[in-house]
């Protein structure tokens, strides 16, 4: 059946790469992506699958199903781009396509249309006969900015799945293991008094006074925290262009991260207090808002492995010298050198090889599959595919879309992102999430045994890191 679903991919694969360019030309912010998601209906619709659109009430959020009865097997789709980071696609050299335009920098063109192409797979399997059970499609928006899913979750989604898996855009082929931080995101708007600044300062109240000594209060807080912690910070209002007005509006979001949701939470005390402590040495108020939150990852062992065997199971891509050229360009533009992955941090034998394999991190494409080597490692960053995984056995893989040590929400990334390079990577993507869908369909022992460890990983319960009335809104920028 895999090589009949990798056959079925290949030669789909210029309706799945159209689809890719599709979003990739959408660019499209964080719950602000319709077109992106008419683009998937529409395709969906006509291949036959049952949609619920707004799917707990968030506008751009959507479950696509396809099949009947258990196993009941999820695949997760993202399709949001990033702010400001707008760029001409293949060329090594930064030149925006749209002066001050979105692009998609975490590849979440690519991520959705590679799940795609592994759900439409499965689904046609089903359609024949050779498989049963049902293959679920969610399109989860705003990854970057709001966290689509946390609200999904909180909304009673994903609970009813055997199994979720994704995937995402990177610089190597390797299972995704350890855990991402906890994330809360919170507004903070300072409310002052204007006056001349110069005339009559004694009757202002700088709400900008108040934001700037927030952001010195947290600078000191930082030698206070744990070591898996920080904060982020960005200013959306800093009260006006003109500095003879003292400022009465001044608005910051904050990023809170730590290793759970509860430690996230005892943090972010911290910081509303020193904002409240800003405003009494200001004579100013502030409004303090959530925007969105997210829980740390699940690791599922079982669900790795599978995966593992399914990123050596399907062919890798195989380059021409012009992509080859393209990917040396890009690398070009970067200084970083360093191993790629993070199996080469766990293991000295994988670290050995790796070095072997990319000419000590200098070559530009890691063209291999990494080996699996489980960790409890924690990244700094973090995603709601985190709060997938405290409601089902849930598990994730790179693919090398982008040149080795591609930097993070980068130009290079936006101008790879619509090249065949990439194309490539996504479709292997898809025949390797369609050939671990197959798996769990037919092999009832290892949902068992993934939901065995699920038991025990997730024994506390899901603490959902929204508000219970927050309300999925799009990203504040």
């Amino acid at each position: 059946m895999k090589h009949e679903i990798n056959a079925y991919i290949e030669s789909r694969s210029a309706d799945f790469i159209a689809i890719s360019d599709r979003i990739w030309e959408f660019a499209e912010l964080s719950l602000n992506e319709y077109k992106s998601v008419e683009c998937y209906l529409d395709f969906l619709r006509k291949e036959g699958f049952e949609v619920r659109e707004q799917a707990a009430n968030v506008p751009t959020a959507f479950v696509a199903s396809y099949g009947s009865g258990s196993p009941r097997i999820g695949i997760l789709a993202e399709y949001d781009a990033l702010s400001s980071l707008s760029q001409k696609p293949g060329m090594a050299e930064k030149d925006p396509l749209v002066p001050g335009g979105h692009g998609h920098g975490c590849g979440h063109n690519l991520l959705g249309a590679g799940s795609l192409a592994a759900a439409v797979a499965v689904k046609r399997l089903i359609e024949e006969g050779k498989l049963s059970g049902t293959v679920v499609f969610y399109g989860c928006p705003g990854e970057e900015g709001c966290a689509g899913k946390t609200f999904m979750a909180r909304d009673g989604e994903f609970r009813d799945l055997d199994a979720a898996i994704t995937w995402h855009p990177g610089d190597t082929n390797e299972v995704t293991t350890g855990s991402n931080a906890a994330c809360l995101q919170y507004l903070y708007s300072f409310q002052g008094v204007s006056a001349h600044a110069a005339g009559d300062p004694h009757l202002g109240r700088s709400a900008l006074d108040a934001a700037e000594l927030m952001n010195v209060g947290v600078q000191f807080l930082r030698e206070h925290m744990r070591k898996c912690e920080s904060v982020h910070y960005s200013f959306l209002d800093v009260g006006g262009p003109s500095p003879n007005v003292v400022q009465p509006t001044a608005s910051v979001l904050y990023m809170v991260r730590s290793d759970n949701v509860r430690n996230a939470k005892e943090l972010l005390e911290r910081v509303h207090n020193i904002a409240r402590g800003a405003c009494l040495m200001t004579g100013t108020t502030v409004s303090i808002r959530q925007v969105d939150g997210t829980a740390s990852t699940l690791s599922n062992t079982v669900l790795e492995q599978l995966i593992q065997k399914n990123l050596e199971a399907a062919t890798l891509p195989v380059y021409t010298d012009e992509e080859l050229a393209f990917a040396e360009a890009i690398h070009g533009t970067y200084s970083c050198r360093d191993l790629p992955g993070t199996a080469p941090k766990f293991d000295w034998k994988v670290k050995r090889m790796v070095k072997e394999l990319t000419g000590d991190g200098k070559k530009a494409v890691n063209d291999f599959v990494m080996p699996y080597v489980p960790s409890d490692y924690m990244s700094a960053g973090s995603t709601d595919v985190g709060d997938v995984s405290w409601l089902t056995p849930t598990a994730q893989f790179n693919a090398a879309t982008w040149p080795s040590n591609c930097p993070g929400h980068s130009w290079q990334m936006v101008s790879t992102g619509k090249t065949s390079f990439a194309h490539k990577a996504m479709l292997y993507a898809g025949m390797v999430l369609a050939g671990t869908a197959v798996d769990l369909m037919t092999n009832p022992a290892i949902l068992k045994e993934a939901w065995a460890e699920f038991a025990v990983t997730a024994a506390e319960g899901y603490d959902c890191p929204l508000e219970p009335d927050l309300v999925a809104e799009p990203a504040a920028i």
